[in-house]
């Protein structure tokens, strides 16, 4: 079935007479029904009443035209179609203590962090997904080897018959060197913590403790190793940034210079995974962190010879604890039951986030006991007695079971359906049907779920609420507490809040029904898994691509390539995305792998992974018509020009058709011409270079001038070039 029709519908106009067809219609009719009328002037008494009936009738015909629209508004609440609520942002949050405790500290889930309100935006309020452990992590052993494994096998005991624990937890003892004499690339050390302490996701602070003035010949502002933790699957980094190594690469630089005494120690900081498993290597088992003597850079200066210490301890400072956007509100009072069927309540707060465990109603009856309440999508399947609610995560409506009228020849007709003709009552055909018509059109009533009785109590135990594209706040946004933890002395996010999206709008639901009729809930066809992977996101996706066959050699394997919803209010300000905006979470990713795994067909291996993105920076010099030669229309000119440049290479917004830049088109000269032509005030342009930016090497490197064409390969997508430190990346020169 064809089912193109449907989007079509809400846009359908009855009457597509506009306020100036009413008027021209109107003097139109004037030599006929009124000839001695000759003044049509605009000042004339009766072209006034003209106007005033057109906009009258202007208006009345705009209700008319949504009469298609509250149909097919009809239509898709009988199929029990609802808008999807917003979706909240998410980001990992990092507490850090006042002062070392004595014993493992627990910080209770549900803690709510926010950013700072300003004059024109509210705060973003966060809440903690989980309780928060923070331990007394402890050293066990201290090992290295020469090369780098994945899952290390050969490996050197450096406490052993040297080294000794003090009471207080710190480890001293002889000069020990980290690496080789001649360190080497590949060279190592492990340090493996105890695994009973609860210290996955804590910020550790690990003292080294050195010799003054240590010859390593490094550049302490660049040190040539890395510090990585093993999470279960892989090594993952987990130095955040070079300033929290104090030891400046074991140098002990800073220190030195400032005066004061590496014996007395240095720390490096890291951020352990959330996810810091137990492991056994070898013989040894506990936590894994590894500092490499990374060395292939050859811009950087190597180590001469290996860093020595002569002390070793660690303490925990803080943790880090994924967090929801979110505000939970408690025991909301919702007022008295009337006792009447399909009875309405409101919540004060919406949107209302998926509901949690202990998120529930409850009804108290007076004079009985507190009754706990089931919520259900809708009350097909509810009894009489079933203690069953509606809640609509969009308005915040709860509804009660209703009372619905059924003609016994529709109850006749199912009961012959599923019982066949013996289950009809006497005198009646296959269809249900009888000679008597009273008996016919005569019907009984059915309550389809229980109605709290009169008087009853009902309260919202728990729900929360939040959600949106404003929940995507900055790294280092999220610095206040909303209320007092103990021990607890400041916050911050080091990572951008992701994954928020707005509530789905009416014109967004009437695209996505037809493809859910077409799919009906189940991937077969590429255009299946492209429509179901935007599904699975609730509004985090904005795009997908599923590979074809001619592009995937493997046979049963469905790769699709993502591209996750951002907020884009920044353009019109004149500043762009940051490219790692782009990548899409791994929270994300196991979302929308969950959803298409129960609608895949036996067999099928999806995988997921984001489009090449290639950045573009464009220079050029741009010459003003003569009126536009002062300063302030030049600043103003230049604001447009760059948003235009921000709007075109986009991959959500950009392109020729502005429905996202399509993949693997190639950005041409001529489309940067045709962009700034169009602009007011712009008389012509001059050369035009387009610089190409690709990430390699964990980095973005930029390419040199592409003429006449940036090519991004078959599924790359073209985005504007944004630098955070300098905003904007397009060079444009206004000449006089």
């Amino acid at each position: 079935m064809d089912l193109n029709f449907l989007p079509k519908l809400p846009k359908a106009n009855l009457d597509d007479r506009a306020y100036e067809d009413l008027i021209q219609e109107c003097l139109l009719r004037i030599p006929r029904y009124c000839p001695e009328w000759t003044n049509y002037n605009a000042s004339d008494p009766g072209i006034t009443l003209v106007e005033l009936f057109a906009w009258l009738t202007d208006q009345m015909l705009y209700r008319f035209n949504q009469v298609p629209r509250r149909n097919y508004i009809t239509f898709l609440e009988m199929m029990g179609i609802r808008l999807n609520p917003p979706k909240p942002a998410q980001t990992n949050v990092t507490l850090y203590l006042s002062a070392s405790l004595p014993e493992t500290y627990t910080i209770a889930a549900g803690v709510e962090v926010a950013t700072e309100r300003t004059d024109t935006e509210e705060a973003v309020v966060f809440s903690t997904d989980r309780p928060l452990a923070i331990g007394l992590p402890s050293i066990r052993h201290f090992l290295s080897a020469q090369t780098i494994e994945e899952r290390p096998s050969i490996l050197r005991d450096r406490f052993s018959g040297t080294w000794s624990l003090r009471p207080d937890g710190e480890w001293e003892g002889v000069e020990l060197s980290f690496f080789d004499e001649r360190p080497q690339d590949g060279n190592c050390f492990y340090l493996v913590f105890d695994p009973d302490p609860p210290i996955a996701g804590n910020v550790i602070a690990v003292t080294f403790k050195g010799e003054a003035a240590t010859s390593t010949g490094i550049d302490p502002e660049r040190p040539p190793r890395r510090w990585e933790a093993w999470n279960g699957h892989q090594w993952e980094s987990v130095l955040l940034q070079e300033k929290d190594d104090r030891t400046q690469g074991f140098s002990f630089s800073e220190i030195t210079r400032n005066g004061g005494n590496p014996l007395r120690g240095a720390d490096v900081i890291l951020h352990c995974p959330q996810n810091w498993l137990v492991e056994t290597f070898s013989t040894y088992r506990g936590r894994w962190l590894r500092c490499i003597c990374d060395q292939i850079d050859h811009d950087r200066p190597k180590y001469l010879q290996s860093p020595r210490i002569f002390g070793l301890s660690v303490r925990s400072l803080g943790g880090t604890v994924a967090a929801t956007q979110s505000t939970r509100i408690r025991n909301e009072i919702l007022g008295e039951s009337d006792g009447s069927p399909g009875q309405v309540l409101q919540l004060q707060s919406t949107p209302i986030l998926p509901r949690e465990e202990g998120e529930y109603l409850l009804v108290t009856p007076i004079g009985s006991m507190p009754q706990r309440w089931q919520e259900v999508n809708d009350f097909s399947e509810s009894g009489i007695n079933d203690l069953h609610y509606t809640l609509d995560s969009l308005t915040g409506e709860i509804q009660f079971g209703p009372l619905i009228r059924e003609p016994n020849q529709m109850r006749d007709r199912t009961q012959a359906l599923v019982g066949g003709p013996q289950a009809l009552a006497g005198g009646r055909d296959l269809r249900g049907r009888t000679n008597d018509p009273e008996e016919e059109t005569r019907g009984r009533e059915n309550q389809y779920g229980a109605i709290p009785p009169r008087g009853a109590s009902i309260m919202m135990v728990s729900y929360r609420t939040g959600g949106g594209l404003r929940g995507n706040v900055q790294a280092g946004t999220i610095r206040i507490l909303k209320s007092a933890v103990p021990y607890v002395a400041r916050l911050t996010n080091y990572d951008n809040a992701r994954d928020g999206a707005d509530g789905e709008s009416l014109d967004s639901a009437v695209m996505r029904v037809p493809k859910m009729l077409r799919t009906r809930d189940r991937a077969v066809t590429a255009e299946d898994f492209e429509n179901l992977a935007i599904q699975a996101g609730r509004g985090a996706i904005a795009r997908s691509r599923c590979l074809s066959s001619t592009q995937k050699e493997s046979a049963g394997i469905v790769e699709l390539v993502l591209v996750p919803q951002l907020d884009l209010k920044a353009i019109e300000q004149g500043q762009g995305i940051a490219p790692e905006n782009f990548s899409l979470s791994p929270t994300l990713l196991t979302q929308v792998l969950a959803y298409l795994d129960e609608r895949r067909l036996l067999g099928v291996e999806i995988h997921c992974r984001e489009p090449e993105y290639v950045g573009v920076s464009v220079q050029t010099e741009i010459a003003l018509e003569p009126e536009y030669n002062n300063p302030g229309a030049q600043q103003d000119i230049l604001h447009k020009l760059q948003v235009a440049l921000y709007r075109f290479l986009n991959p959500l917004i950009g392109g020729p058709d502005g429905e996202g830049w399509p993949f693997g088109r190639p950005v041409y000269s001529s489309d940067i011409i045709t962009l700034f032509q169009a602009i007011r005030g712009v008389r012509y342009l001059g050369t035009i270079q387009l610089f190409e930016f690709r990430y390699q090497d964990n980095n973005w490197a930029r390419i040199l001038p592409r003429e006449p064409a940036i090519d991004p390969g078959p599924l790359g997508l073209i985005c504007s070039w944004y630098d955070s430190k300098i905003r904007s990346n397009h060079v444009i020169n206004l000449l006089q």
